[in-house]
């Protein structure tokens, strides 16, 4: 992390208004926290007197568990909001819940909305950071940059990376911010999914896109298959989940046709037997788990700098 770099964003909206050296920092602040993990007293005190808000507006676990944790290894004080037992439920407006809470002294607002831009909404009336939890079908920013993190921790970079994301594009807002932060900071991009659930707007990102999985693993270094949501409507035409598996599960036949370096990602929760096989989801070339880990750094770097841009704060207190 270099000292002359000074973060200056209160928020985290979404990967698509960082910039590489943005998400460059972020990335190296998280290395600087993932040793507080390893000590036998995981916690420091560089957030120490702050409070944050977790607003969860729908279910979660792999997230608000690990911004929880997160929070609480920078000596955060933490307040759960239970979204469906709110006041949102008697007609009260995400403004105004953003208002009341800040009333209490919150210093950060982490959002999880069923609506994109709900985080942007937030930020507006709240002069609290607010960090972007996944909203709709728009952007899921710590996410992709955890997933980033991972693949730096193993390849020593990002630029020159070939990266496959395989899986349903049109509904994941993880593929949305890794597309975005992928390619800023100089990967290569393929989507595959099955031609019916492709996005037309797919292209636009700039990404080779394909239905072809063989094509797609081709020289990849990473593949990020995404979890098929089956359960969306309009996806309900498309052949049966052991058809999908067939035609486009990650498995260890189709990993022998790869690079014997290729790493697998999952942002979770897995369908296993659905996209990924077992054997490849706790397999040798599989980093499931480590990008579990790496999210608390990750989600550790993002709080600390949002929190403290406001203050133009950018050392760490051990």
């Amino acid at each position: 992390m270099t000292d002359k770099f000074i973060w200056t964003k209160k928020d985290l909206l979404g990967i698509e208004y960082l910039s590489a050296a943005e998400i460059e920092h972020i990335l190296d602040t998280a290395a600087s926290f993932k040793e507080v993990s390893t000590r036998d007293i995981k916690k420091v005190p560089a957030l120490r007197g702050k409070t944050a808000a977790n607003l969860f507006y729908e279910p979660s676990t792999r997230t608000r568990v690990s911004f929880e944790v997160a929070e609480k290894r920078l000596s955060c004080d933490v307040i759960n909001m239970d979204m469906k037992a709110s006041s949102v439920l008697k007609g009260e407006t995400l403004a105004d819940t953003g208002r009341n809470l800040e009333a209490l002294k919150i210093d950060v607002f982490i959002i999880r909305h069923t609506y994109a831009g709900a985080a942007n909404v937030l930020s507006k009336f709240v002069k609290g950071s607010v960090i972007n939890a996944g909203d709709g079908k728009h952007e899921h920013p710590t996410q992709a940059l955890l997933d980033m993190y991972t693949l730096r921790e193993k390849f020593g970079k990002i630029k020159g990376l070939n990266v496959a994301i395989i899986g349903d594009i049109s509904h994941s807002r993880v593929a949305r911010s890794n597309i975005w932060g992928l390619r800023k900071l100089g990967a290569n991009v393929v989507l595959c999914a099955p031609e019916i659930i492709l996005p037309k707007y797919a292209r636009e990102f700039g990404v080779k896109v394909t239905s072809n999985i063989d094509e797609a693993l081709k020289d990849a270094h990473a593949i990020n298959v995404l979890r098929m949501q089956f359960e969306r409507d309009d996806i309900k035409s498309f052949p049966t989940p052991s058809e999908y598996f067939k035609n486009y599960g990650i498995t260890k036949e189709r990993l022998k046709k790869c690079r014997p370096d290729i790493v697998v990602m999952h942002p979770g929760p897995m369908n296993r037997g659905l996209e990924i096989s077992s054997d490849v989801a706790d397999g040798k070339n599989s980093v499931i788990l480590e990008q579990v880990t790496n999210g608390i750094a990750v989600r550790m770097a993002v709080l600390f700098l949002t929190i403290t841009a406001k203050r133009g704060e950018n050392e760490i207190l051990n």
